[in-house]
């Protein structure tokens, strides 16, 4: 429905429509399914050939011993049949204009923070309702991959919201996110659940005593374990436990080369001590995913720009920017036998056949 009302206003988000139809009058609903069956079939028979395909692509690779990874963003947007049809686990007002959103504070990444502008949860109603919206959520998402990224999962600890209308992240404030409860319930209803926690940015202990208690793999990124604190950063490999993902750089962070030439350039001199090598930018990008697959964190992931030794030119997203992101590309015949050459040896040599 919320597809077929997007399409007949034209494209116009759901706050938009009118009244009988952004407030879900169940009169006008039932009338426009009757009116427009053949085209709410067409829809549905699209997800469905959607949702087949890819089950059929899934089991495939599985038999293959390959795993998908998904990604899952914590929150939703605004312009959203979630929302839409749930306004009431929203903070949104009588009319469905948004009161809070979401975003982050001041960070490394930008210092006016983060302003993302969807709507928050509303916690209190999630909880009167068991999560059932989030246990749906994730089910579906278990259904389409076997690992699942949980993004911003400092959120589920404590989160940062803004209020509506606000120019910048800076104005806002912490507030408590469900924390144990919500991971109990959900495991209670789904079981074991295979979830990687995001746990970067501004982290603090309730936020790792959330990701512990739970047994959820954390994150560490390179590019993040150089500086004045080398040899106690959290990022640096020697300090590595098994259960973590390491990647070299993250979708968003610079590519490993662009780093080294930009931001980096600073840490050259540590870079270089740490490894024992002459480092430069043509083969840097070799030295840190070759230090990715050489520690024992259970997984490693490489992005295709680091294999290939690309420029900052094929970074896929700079945060807190809305220009020129997530536009690369991995073009036909890109990756050279070679790489796969060099990767079979690195899955052999630090033994990550069965990891």
């Amino acid at each position: 429905l919320y597809t077929l009302l997007k399409i007949k206003n034209q494209g116009k988000p759901w706050f938009e429509w009118d009244a009988l139809h952004k407030d879900r009058h169940e009169e006008a609903l039932q009338e426009l399914a009757v009116d427009k069956m053949d085209e709410l079939l067409k829809i549905k028979w699209l997800q469905y050939v959607f949702s087949m395909q890819w089950n059929r692509l899934r089991s495939y690779c599985n038999q293959l011993g390959i795993r998908f990874f998904g990604d899952l963003p914590f929150y939703t947007s605004y312009d959203s049949a979630d929302v839409w049809s749930n306004r009431e686990l929203f903070s949104l007002d009588e009319d469905g204009q948004v009161v809070g959103v979401a975003g982050v504070p001041p960070d490394a990444f930008s210092d006016d923070g983060q302003l993302w502008g969807m709507p928050v949860f509303l916690w209190d109603v999630h909880q009167k309702q068991h999560y059932q919206w989030w246990i749906d959520r994730l089910k579906k998402n278990m259904d389409y991959f076997d690992l699942l990224r949980l993004d911003h999962f400092r959120a589920f600890a404590d989160y940062w919201e803004v209020p509506a209308g606000a120019e910048s992240g800076k104005v806002g404030q912490w507030k408590q996110g469900p924390r144990t409860d919500f991971f109990t319930a959900v495991e209670n209803v789904l079981g074991d659940l295979p979830f990687i926690a995001e746990d970067l940015g501004e982290i603090d202990q309730p936020v790792y005593d959330l990701r512990d208690e739970f047994h959820f793999a954390g994150m560490k990124v390179l590019q993040f374990a150089f500086g004045d604190h080398l040899a106690d950063s959290p990022y640096i490999p020697h300090n590595y436990s098994s259960n973590f993902v390491v990647y070299t750089g993250t979708h968003d962070n610079n590519t490993t080369r662009g780093w080294f030439m930009q931001e980096g350039s600073q840490y050259r001199d540590q870079l270089g001590r740490y490894t024992g090598i002459n480092l430069n930018e043509y083969n840097v990008h070799l030295v840190m995913c070759r230090i990715a697959y050489s520690s024992v964190a259970d997984i490693a992931i490489l992005p295709m720009q680091d294999l290939l030794g690309l420029d900052e030119n094929a970074r896929m997203n700079t945060p807190a920017s809305t220009t020129n992101n997530w536009l690369w590309r991995l073009i036909p015949y890109q990756a050279k036998p070679d790489i796969e050459n060099m990767l079979k040896d690195w899955v052999w040599m630090y033994r990550r056949m069965g990891k």
